[in-house]
């Protein structure tokens, strides 16, 4: 495959993970209040710190991929930041078993985000990134 290719899909790969996490955060800093008693509805302590958290870590997350500044520390960031999420927000083995499909659905849809964050991580940004004019 070639160059140009290989950063045109990289490019494209992190595009598509701005998609999800930056509207995610934008939304959260706009409903905070909502997002808030969310955090407090599965009983996580801090609630209001913690929504601030993630509305940080979704806005500040995507906007290093949009760029593809700072890529890797992001992706690895991202990743934990979904991996836990998927745990206190997607918990389908606690679900009553109408709700548990969709449930199911969205964690390994998120594992599956995991994973392509940390592949994201363990192969950078591309050459067409602010993260390779650095290192040039």
């Amino acid at each position: 495959m070639s160059t140009t290719v290989q950063n045109a899909l990289t490019l494209l790969g992190r595009l598509l993970f701005v998609v999800l996490f930056l509207p995610a955060g934008i939304a959260k800093l706009t409903g905070f209040s909502g997002t808030v008693g969310y955090i407090a509805s599965v009983g996580l302590p801090a609630p209001s710190l913690a929504a601030a958290a993630a509305l940080l870590v979704e806005i500040l997350g995507g906007l290093a991929l949009l760029f593809g500044f700072g890529t890797r520390i992001a992706a690895l960031v991202l990743a934990f930041f979904t991996l836990a999420a998927s745990f206190f927000f997607h918990a389908y083995w606690s679900v009553p078993a109408e709700q548990a499909m969709v449930t199911q659905l969205l964690f390994f849809k998120n594992i599956a985000i995991v994973g392509g964050l940390l592949v994201l991580a363990g192969q950078g940004a591309g050459g067409w990134s602010w993260d390779a004019r650095r290192t040039a």
